[in-house]
């Protein structure tokens, strides 16, 4: 095969032929991670607030640069990681402006020189920041925000694990101001919602903050446009609708009350779902989530959906063992290379709900030099070779695998799922481990450790790599590592750092 044809074949193979091959796309992916963003395509009219509201919800943009008669933007975010999150995050989610798709890459350049000045455009930079902190619009942005016309917001909950609960919607959203009705649906296999709010700048503030969100960790994922509707006409209270302006509306025929174990550890642990900022979500307590995983219904979009991926542009040097590449999220069935395609492999997930979040986190990045592509696989299932078949030892069952972290409904380790970071947390580590020990240990896997502090009780630790690639290297080789005496060491990705 020519060169051409094979990355074209590559390309299909990763995105499925139904996404077609555009030949821009394909150029998205050659440049290095960089915090500053290439956005194309944008509409004659957009707005610097609304370039800049595709970045808040990862982390602090810093600077902006907008190329009007290119329909251009650059946006520079606040470190490299939250860019890389950024990219992963809108690689399986198009963005949108004014309802049009627009295309985000990383840049050739590291930082964004522009002139210092321009106090305009850190007017708004520092305004629209204030919106997410759940300060008070300046004037300029006021203006800005006022220009959406509908008070009505259409949400998408996507990666649903969890279910949402009308009230949990009501009690996200009226941070910003008074809700005033919810309808809630399920459209296209997806749970949706409209809600209305007092205000058309409020609906503005809220989708700028909360846009992009987990309302737990690493799950339901909120996904929130303008409705075309300025007014919603809701006939029933209850717990698909409610009219929070008249309160004597009936529940309706044959219509379900809010399951009472679920709606108690909801409204008990309802302090827990959002911090003193509006807008920042915080994790499900163990209470919630236990008791939503208890109640958990078939959820919109996940029947039958496939728990098989496919990884491709792995390092065939390194990954052509299966073992190289089950511990990093969910619970690994099975997992083949493929014989003709060394750089690519098939692992099936214990369910498509994990399968998507692997997918969220790990596709774009780099891994062992490459950076890899990860995307679901339209087989159902992983197939052993057959008996007496010898497959080079490229299928591997990770059935009866101790590493299983997810098999317990409702457990603590669903909330401590987080995107890769430099940052790693361990955890069951014996009480005669030393600093140093874990210092040369992390460096003996072929990284620089930057930083390290022992929790207090000294089980515990966080290790903070010099690269995200280095910390995926290390959970990947020290997962489970044998520390003596039968104790092994756990790893994961960590959501605070040193």
């Amino acid at each position: 095969q020519r060169p051409s044809s094979k990355l074209m074949s590559m390309w299909i193979d990763s995105y499925g032929a139904s996404n077609g091959s555009d030949s821009k796309k394909l150029r998205v992916e050659e440049a290095p991670p960089s915090r500053v963003l290439h956005i194309r395509k944008l509409p004659n009219e957009a707005s610097e607030t609304e370039v800049i509201a595709l970045g808040l919800p990862f982390g602090k943009v810093t600077n902006i640069l907008t190329l009007k008669g290119k329909n251009q933007a650059f946006l520079e975010m606040g470190t490299e990681e939250t860019a890389i999150t950024m990219v992963n995050y809108y690689s399986t989610v198009t963005p949108h402006i004014r309802n049009v798709p627009v295309f985000i890459q990383y840049s050739n350049h590291k930082e964004l020189k522009t002139d210092a000045g321009n106090q305009r455009t850190q007017a708004v930079l520092q305004a629209v920041s204030a919106v997410q902190s759940g300060g008070s619009p300046s004037s300029d942005v006021q203006e800005a925000l006022a220009a959406a016309s509908s008070p009505v917001l259409r949400i998408i909950i996507d990666n649903m694990f969890y279910p949402v609960t009308l009230d949990v919607l009501q009690q996200i959203f009226s941070k910003f101001g008074t809700v005033m009705k919810i309808i809630t649906f399920t459209k296209n296999n997806q749970f949706q919602a409209l809600l209305q709010f007092s205000d058309p700048v409020n609906a503005q503030q809220a989708k700028l903050a909360l846009d992009g969100q987990n309302i737990y960790n690493s799950c339901c994922t909120l996904r929130i446009d303008f409705s075309k509707l300025v007014n919603l006409n809701v006939k029933y209270n209850n717990d698909k609708s409610r009219d929070y302006t008249r309160p004597e509306l009936p529940a309706g025929d044959g219509q379900p009350s809010i399951d009472p174990s679920v709606a108690a550890a909801f409204s008990k642990d309802s302090n827990s779902l959002l911090g003193k900022i509006p807008g920042a979500l915080n994790p499900l307590s163990a209470a919630a989530a236990a008791a939503a995983a208890a109640g958990r219904v078939a959820l919109a979009g996940q029947t039958g959906s496939s728990g098989v991926l496919l990884v491709s542009n792995l390092n065939e040097e390194v990954s052509n063992t299966p073992a190289h590449t089950h511990t990093l999220y969910g619970d690994v069935q099975r997992v083949k290379i493929l014989y003709n395609k060394k750089d690519s492999a098939l692992i099936q997930m214990s369910d498509g709900n994990q399968a998507q979040l692997a997918m969220s986190h790990l596709n774009g990045q780099k891994m062992y030099g490459k950076i890899i592509r990860v995307t679901l696989s339209k087989h159902q299932t992983v197939a052993l070779p057959r008996d007496g078949l010898d497959d080079q030892g490229l299928t591997k069952d990770y059935a009866n695998s101790p590493l299983h972290r997810f098999k317990k409904p409702g457990s603590k380790n669903f909330q401590n799922i987080f995107p890769p970071s430099a940052t790693l947390h361990l955890s069951n580590v014996p009480q005669d481990v030393t600093e140093d020990d874990l210092r040369l240990l992390f460096s003996n896997a072929g990284g620089t450790v930057k930083a390290f502090k022992f929790f207090q009780d000294r089980k515990m630790a966080l290790i903070q790599m010099s690269t995200v690639e280095e910390a995926i290297q290390a959970l990947i080789d020290l997962h489970n590592y044998n520390m003596g005496g039968s104790q092994h060491l756990r790893v994961s990705f960590s959501k605070s750092t040193i």
